[in-house]
C-alpha cells in the first residue's frame, strides 16, 4: 500500500479545522500543534485546540497554581537520624 493511496497531498496542505475552544476555523498545518512527532502528518495527528488557545490555557493554569516552596529532602546529616 502506497502513501498516496492513504491520503492526498491536498488533504494535508489545504485542510482546515475548527478550534474546539475559540470555534474559529484555522489552517491545520500552521495553527495547530502535532500531538506526537511520530504520528506523521495525517490530519488525526493534530490537536483540536489551536496554538493560541493552547498558549492561553497553559499560561492561565500556571498563574492559578499555588506557590509550593522547595524543600529538598536531606540525604545525610543529623536531620535524618533521631537524637538518641
Amino acid at each position: 500500500m502506497d502513501a498516496d493511496d492513504l491520503f492526498s497531498l491536498e488533504e494535508l496542505i489545504f485542510q482546515e479545522r475548527e478550534c474546539r475552544t475559540c470555534k474559529k476555523t484555522k489552517s491545520l498545518m500552521d495553527d495547530f500543534y502535532l500531538t506526537r512527532k511520530d504520528r506523521g502528518s495525517a490530519s488525526s495527528a493534530y490537536s483540536y485546540e489551536c496554538k493560541e488557545c493552547t498558549i492561553k490555557r497553559v499560561i492561565e493554569s500556571r498563574k492559578n497554581k499555588p506557590d509550593i516552596p522547595y524543600n529538598p529532602v536531606p540525604r545525610f546529616g543529623p536531620e535524618i537520624y533521631p537524637d538518641w
